[in-house]
């Protein structure tokens, strides 16, 4: 049987160290894997629109030597024929080695694994989970600050809608002496399973709206979107959008080492001002997700490369 990516919890902690191993050895040595997946085929199906994640798998697997088949939007589908996600990946797994799927409707990439011959990825599933943000997430600490444990890291903005979010707090509980800080308006506060998680764990974290009083506490900022096609309601979405803009002045009551992160892609929420900002990896937190995800499709295919 195949295994697939579907949660962050799916890998243990031991194999997400060896993953962002296999990672950074890509980064250092990109000619060493520029052949590991010859003659092996992704497919990308993306039920709704995504510029850098699937450009980064795509990206991954040239990188790694192989090809690229698949759909950027539903409507370039056959789902707009009424094809279910079931029969779509039976379909698949005849063309293709491996296959990262996005789709709006939470448990989509769960339904296709079911069905699958080939190994899943789950590339973001509507609000609920997008692991290999959380991968990129991860490594980007690591890299940068050389540990995940003993952080303190603040979340922003739409925790109630944010996938990545949700991945990434499960993701660091993990870790030893990690604190959060989930600072939003109370709309978009972080879900209810999400906080009976932590207390279940016995972590410690705050739920504030102020952030300019978080920002001095903060190992890490993770700055995330409002999400417009999240929302039901315009008039909810427009008064939620501009409630949390990051600029150079906040900036300034931060500690000298605290690293701001972004998903991408940014809407206001970080003014463009604070780019030039040496603690700003956004950008680098992008390139990071290319490197682990050729390791995850290296891991997920069992390719080993000498």
């Amino acid at each position: 049987m195949p295994r697939h990516l579907l949660n962050p919890m799916d890998f243990s902690v031991e194999e997400l160290d060896k993953l962002m191993d296999l990672a950074g050895d890509i980064e250092r040595n990109p000619d060493k894997y520029a052949h590991a997946c010859d003659r092996k085929t992704l497919a990308t199906c993306f039920y709704e629109p995504s510029t850098r994640t699937r450009l980064s798998f795509e990206g991954a697997m040239y990188h790694l030597g192989g090809h690229v088949i698949g759909f950027a939007s539903a409507d370039s589908s056959s789902a707009s024929k009424g094809e279910s996600v079931s029969d779509t990946i039976r379909i698949i797994s005849c063309y293709a080695d491996i296959c990262a799927m996005r789709h709006p409707k939470e448990g989509a990439p769960l339904v296709a694994s079911l069905k699958s011959r080939i190994p899943v990825i789950n590339a973001g599933d509507g609000g609920h989970q997008h692991p290999t943000q959380t991968l990129t997430d991860l490594l980007t600490i690591r890299s940068l600050k050389g540990h995940l444990d003993n952080i303190t890291i603040g979340l922003c903005g739409d925790l109630k809608f944010g996938r990545t979010v949700h991945s990434l707090i499960e993701a660091l509980s993990r870790y030893e002496n990690v604190r959060f800080v989930l600072i939003s308006p109370p709309e978009l506060r972080v879900p209810g399973y999400i906080t009976e998680m932590l207390d279940h764990k016995n972590l410690q974290y705050r739920e504030m709206q102020n952030l300019e009083e978080a920002i001095p506490t903060l190992d890490i900022l993770y700055m995330t979107r409002v999400q417009r096609e999240r929302f039901f309601n315009e008039d909810d979405y427009i008064r939620m959008k501009d409630f949390y803009i990051l600029t150079k002045e906040k900036m300034k009551l931060a500690r000298e080492d605290m690293l701001v992160l972004h998903p991408l892609p940014r809407v206001n929420e970080i003014s463009v001002e604070v780019d030039d900002d040496p603690r700003a990896v956004y950008f680098r937190q992008a390139q990071y997700g290319m490197y682990i995800r050729m390791a995850l499709i290296l891991t997920l295919l069992g390719l080993e490369v000498q």
